[in-house]
């Protein structure tokens, strides 16, 4: 049963990755945009260079759509993590200690599972192993280079 779950795992991480680079993605657009409900359920959008909402909500749609690609994952997993913990330890954390008092539940673990795939990285169906694939093929060992002599 193991080896089995085993072998779907980069499957699995690469679905994983799509859905929370997606759900990520359109938060940000929502805010940025006013679509999909809007910022924060109002139907507006966020004034164009509000500290912090609005940067984050460039985070937000870059860093998702780069993640729900899988192209450059792991940094753009890093930038979303840190704007999540700064989300919640600058705003949510000032009303209450704990996440299911404050409001701050999908910060948390918006946090935690971006800081997942900065370690995991893509798994399948990411540009970054398609890419990686590519370089690969067309470099050459270096026994195989010949010296040019000038």
């Amino acid at each position: 049963m193991s080896a089995r779950l085993d072998s779907a795992q980069p499957y699995v991480l690469g679905l994983f990755r799509v859905v929370l680079g997606l759900l990520f993605a359109v938060h940000g657009a929502a805010s940025l945009f006013g679509v999909l409900g809007g910022a924060m359920g109002t139907g507006g959008s966020i004034p164009s260079g509000t500290w912090p909402g609005w940067y984050a909500a460039v985070i937000q749609l870059v860093a998702g759509g780069l993640v729900l690609l899988g192209l450059g994952t792991r940094g753009a997993a890093l930038i979303a993590s840190g704007s999540m913990a700064y989300a919640y330890f600058d705003v949510h954390q000032r009303v209450a200690l704990w996440p299911i008092q404050n409001g701050g539940e999908m910060s948390v673990l918006f946090c935690w599972a971006f800081l997942l795939l900065v370690f995991t990285g893509s798994g399948a169906f990411g540009l970054d192993r398609l890419l990686s694939r590519r370089t690969a093929a067309t470099r050459r060992p270096a026994a195989e280079q010949t010296p040019i002599a000038a």
